[in-house]
């Protein structure tokens, strides 16, 4: 693993930045304007010590002033979900769906008993664990070599192969970032306390107003450490498909409800009253309100309303959804490890009976393997390498209907890897159900708007519709 921080490194750098966040932070005191602050700002080091200063009282937004770029060089998609929750943080990720990734590496941790220590067979289960992840990888290299794409391969990928990230963050999340990989739940995987443990060293050259705090921070205990003692773990059951769980009640009302109030600046009682005087006058208002609102620039009334969805989603496609951050997702963790037994096959592999029955084989002596090493008594968090792309879990998630309109949009397209268009379109159509109104505005843009932005690699569906609607309107 490599860890760099790309810009702001040279002293000068360094001490723009920090007049910058000291500017800031005296900014709401100073009886000057902007620019008289920042003029005042001329020492670094009492700089330096007013933003200490400031952050110790917990007025911390001052330091997202400050906006620092990371390389990350030989990571696993452990290390991927792990940071990427931070939903305030900017990612540009190593497509899977468009690069062969047979050749990239992968990690090899060092394997600890269940006590924390050194395995005594630390270096016997290195060498089973590296044939082990170089079969799966020879496989992955067979399926491309045999018309399989690689967006499909790559679901018989372990998870340990080596990733690469561009990560933007402020000071704020960075230390956020820092503090919980050092000090809170992955702290417990080596990977992520080594990422932790080389982004400090990183704060501590260029980032030194974060030292202290980070510093004084203590490893925190299991929050799941109650639960587990008063009830009893079930067994995983991975959903057939996306299930609403619960929503916002007459969501499509409240919506233009809050159109009127927003427009008017009336209350909820009066906005009632109009939109009955409304109606009276024309009975398909609601549905020309929504189309308003549904297309409008910011759509806020959208945001006034929530589904909740727990939805069944391979690791290969995680980060599908993940990235679209405005949600609240809630990701298991990868300990207590989940039943490998729950995977899923591409159909492109289940289509050739040689190549799926390798795939099964493959995926089989891959759980064979954990199983031994778990026999083996190696610590859980070290085992989370033997998962696969393939491994199905159960995510929750509560969008507001601007973020479903927003993912519909984007993965309900037939040019979105096809987990995730499934996901998109059953999400599309379980909303419509229970908001017709909004469900309107949830597809693809080809569907919604008549407009593909994908050029010349679009599927082609916009020519056809745009013919069929020429026809309706004459």
């Amino acid at each position: 693993m490599e860890v760099e921080l790309l810009g702001g490194c040279s002293q000068e750098q360094l001490e723009t930045r920090v007049r910058n966040v000291a500017a800031a932070g005296k900014l709401s005191r100073f009886p000057g304007n902007v620019f008289e602050v920042l003029e005042s700002c001329n020492d670094y080091e009492k700089n330096l010590k007013l933003v200490k200063r400031i952050i110790k009282m917990g007025h911390k937004s001052i330091i997202e002033h400050d906006y620092l770029v990371f390389a990350l060089c030989d990571v696993s998609p452990i290390i991927e979900q792990t940071i990427i929750g931070n939903r305030l943080t900017s990612f540009t990720i190593k497509s899977r769906r468009e690069v062969d990734f047979r050749t990239v590496g992968y990690y090899i941790p060092e394997f600890r008993d269940e006590k924390g220590n050194l395995h005594p067979k630390n270096e016997e289960l290195k060498e089973k664990y590296k044939v082990g992840m170089q079969n799966l990888f020879n496989s992955y290299g067979k399926f491309v070599d045999n018309g399989i794409s690689v967006e499909d391969a790559r679901f018989l990928l372990p998870y340990s192969y080596h990733s690469n990230i561009i990560m933007g963050l402020n000071a704020r999340e960075l230390e956020k970032m820092t503090i919980w990989l050092l000090h809170g739940k992955p702290s417990k995987i080596s990977e992520a306390k080594e990422l932790g443990q080389k982004l400090y060293e990183l704060i501590k050259k260029h980032v030194p107003y974060l030292v202290d705090n980070i510093e004084e921070q203590l490893d925190k205990e299991d929050e799941f450490a109650y639960l587990e003692k008063i009830s009893e773990r079930p067994e995983i059951e991975i959903l057939d498909r996306p299930k609403l769980v619960h929503y916002t009640s007459n969501a499509d009302e409240i919506v233009i409800l809050s159109n009127i109030m927003y427009h008017y600046q009336c209350t909820k009682e009066q906005a009632k009253s109009i939109l009955e005087q409304m109606l009276q006058k024309d009975t398909n208002c609601k549905e020309k309100m929504m189309k308003n609102i549904l297309n409008k620039e910011e759509r806020r009334e959208l945001e006034q309303v929530s589904f909740t969805f727990q939805i069944p989603i391979s690791l290969s496609i995680l980060t599908h959804i993940t990235r679209h951050r405005m949600h609240s997702l809630l990701v298991p963790e990868f300990t207590p490890m989940w039943n490998l037994n729950n995977y899923i096959i591409p159909d492109t592999i289940k289509q050739n009976e040689e190549l799926k029955k390798l795939y099964i084989e493959k995926a089989q002596e891959n759980i064979k393997l954990y199983e031994e090493f778990k026999k083996a008594g190696v610590k859980q968090e070290d085992l989370i390498y033997f998962y696969i792309g393939a491994q199905m879990c159960n995510i929750v998630t509560t969008m507001n209907a601007r973020n479903v309109q927003w993912i519909c949009k984007m993965r309900c397209c037939n040019k979105a890897q096809w987990q995730i268009n499934r996901i998109a379109k059953e999400i599309a159509k379980q909303v419509k159900e229970v908001a017709p109104l909004i469900g309107m505005g949830l597809g693809a843009t080809c569907v919604t708007d008549f407009v593909c932005n994908e050029g010349r690699e679009s599927c082609g569906l916009i020519n056809k519709i745009l013919e069929n609607r020429k026809v309706d309107i004459n």
